[in-house]
């Protein structure tokens, strides 16, 4: 279910330190009803899903086909990543946050973990369109259990990356993230 932003900017998360110049793209709740124990898992299972796989064919096709013109356009190339065009965000990070673990590496998504704490872990990723971070966190759920929340955090790369975001916002709200709440609901009920 998606959220309104004070969901994810109103708790005191360590990611408001590193991304003041961000945009609060997305929040929603994630379908991961659990204890106050079970963050690890949703962090486990973030970076071991390989989605679009096993997604309707319409939100198959959208990834394939931002991945395609991604490459056509040079939006993905190394020179328009973390390090080149834009620096990481761990360069932001007072000495207690670099000193905790990254978290797990994606398996099939070109993120880079940035840090791990009890219920909260960042990501994140640039190309030629945004520098981006993925916010996964472990909140209460207001009766008694907690859930997974996802926000996403964005500072688009000048006009171009604003118009991008624009563009494809209705394909992410209609396609992308119903089928990623599918998925997502699917595999923690499943426990794969």
């Amino acid at each position: 279910m998606r959220l309104p932003k004070a969901a994810h900017t109103e708790r005191p998360w360590r990611i408001h330190e590193l991304t003041r110049d961000f945009q609060v793209e997305d929040v929603w709740a994630l379908p991961t009803p659990g204890g106050p124990d079970d963050f690890p898992r949703l962090v486990s299972q973030t970076v071991s899903g390989n989605f679009p796989d096993g997604a309707p064919l319409a939100a198959r096709l959208l990834w394939e086909a931002r991945w395609k013109i991604g490459k056509v356009l040079g939006w993905d190339r190394p020179k328009a990543g973390i390090g080149t065009r834009v620096a990481s965000l761990r360069n932001r990070m007072p000495k207690d946050l670099r000193d905790v673990p990254t978290g797990p590496e994606f398996a099939s998504l070109p993120f880079a973990p940035l840090y791990l704490l009890e219920d909260e872990w960042a990501a994140e990723l640039a190309n030629g369109t945004v520098h981006t971070v993925m916010h996964m966190s472990w909140v209460p759920d207001g009766s008694g259990g907690h859930r997974g929340q996802m926000a996403v955090l964005v500072k688009p790369n000048g006009l171009f990356g604003a118009a991008y975001m624009a563009a494809i916002k209705p394909f992410r709200y209609l396609i992308v993230y119903p089928a990623l709440m599918r998925k997502i609901e699917r595999e923690w009920r499943t426990g794969s």
